[in-house]
C-alpha cells in the first residue's frame, strides 16, 4: 500500500545527503553567520548613510509605483506636520527587523546595494530613541525617493493643527491677528467697560499684537526654534 509523502521528511533527507552529521552544526552556524553579516552590513550603511552618494539602481519593472514620492511631496508633508527629512546617520531610533529584511529583499530583487538612506520623522527621533512614525526612503534620482518601510506609531490626528501657526511667516501673522482679535473682544469690557469706542479698541488690539509677537520671538530665539518651512531638512534647528 502506498504511503503519503511527508514533504518535511523529504527535505530532511535531501539535506542529510548534502551535509553529513559531522558538519551539520558548522553548517547551521555558517547560515547564522551569513545572516549576521547581511544585517551588520545594512545597519552600518544606515548608521553612516550616505557613504558613497551614488544613485541607487532600481529595476523599473519591479518597483511599486505606490512607493515612489517626489521631494516636493515629502517637503509638503514635513512642513505641514513639522517633521524632518534627514540622512539616517542622524537618526537615533532603533530599526526593527522588518526594515533589515525589506532592505535585503529589495537589494536582492533589484540586484543592487542601497545607499543614501533618508528618513522622515519628528525631530525628537534625531535626538532621542523613541518610536513615532518614521518612514525610511532610498533616493532614486531626479528628486524621487523610494519608500522602503514605515514603522512605529501613527502621528496624533491634531499634529497638523498644533503646528499650523509656525508653519511659515504667513500663518504666524494670521494666527497673531486672530488671537489679538479674540483677546480684544474678551478683555475690552475689563479695560473700558461698556462704553469703549473704536479708537480704544484699536489701541487694545495693537497691544495684543505687540505682546503676542514679542512673546513668540522671545520664546523662538531663546529655544532656537524656527518655522517649519525653513527647517524641515535642518539637522541643527530644534523644531519639536
Amino acid at each position: 500500500m502506498l504511503q503519503p509523502i511527508d514533504i518535511q521528511q523529504k527535505l530532511i533527507e535531501i539535506r542529510s545527503k548534502q551535509t553529513n552529521s559531522n558538519n551539520t552544526l558548522s553548517w547551521v552556524q555558517s547560515i547564522f553567520d551569513e545572516i549576521d553579516v547581511q544585517q551588520n552590513s545594512v545597519l552600518e550603511r544606515l548608521s553612516k548613510s550616505p557613504i558613497q552618494r551614488n544613485l541607487n539602481s532600481f529595476n523599473i519593472d519591479k518597483v511599486s509605483s505606490d512607493a515612489i514620492f517626489h521631494i516636493s511631496q515629502i517637503e509638503k508633508i514635513c512642513v505641514d506636520y513639522r517633521l524632518r527629512f534627514l540622512d539616517t546617520k542622524y537618526f537615533k531610533g532603533d530599526y526593527p527587523q522588518e526594515v533589515i529584511s525589506k532592505i535585503n529583499a529589495i537589494e536582492k530583487e533589484h540586484n543592487t546595494v542601497l545607499d543614501g538612506f533618508k528618513i522622515i520623522a519628528p525631530s525628537k527621533l534625531f535626538t532621542l530613541n523613541e518610536a513615532d512614525d518614521p518612514l525610511l526612503f532610498a533616493p532614486m534620482g531626479n528628486g524621487y525617493y523610494y519608500l522602503i518601510h514605515k514603522w512605529g506609531t501613527d502621528l496624533h490626528p491634531l499634529r497638523k493643527a498644533k503646528f499650523w501657526a509656525i508653519k511659515n511667516v504667513e500663518n504666524l501673522l494670521i494666527a497673531v491677528l486672530l488671537a489679538s482679535i479674540l483677546g480684544t473682544v474678551v478683555t475690552k469690557n475689563l479695560f473700558y467697560g461698556d462704553m469703549s469706542n473704536f479708537g480704544e479698541l484699536a489701541i487694545l488690539f495693537l497691544f495684543f499684537v505687540k505682546g503676542i509677537i514679542g512673546m513668540f520671538f522671545f520664546y523662538g530665539v531663546a529655544s532656537g526654534k524656527n518655522f517649519s518651512a525653513y527647517c524641515w531638512t535642518s539637522k541643527y534647528n530644534k523644531i519639536s
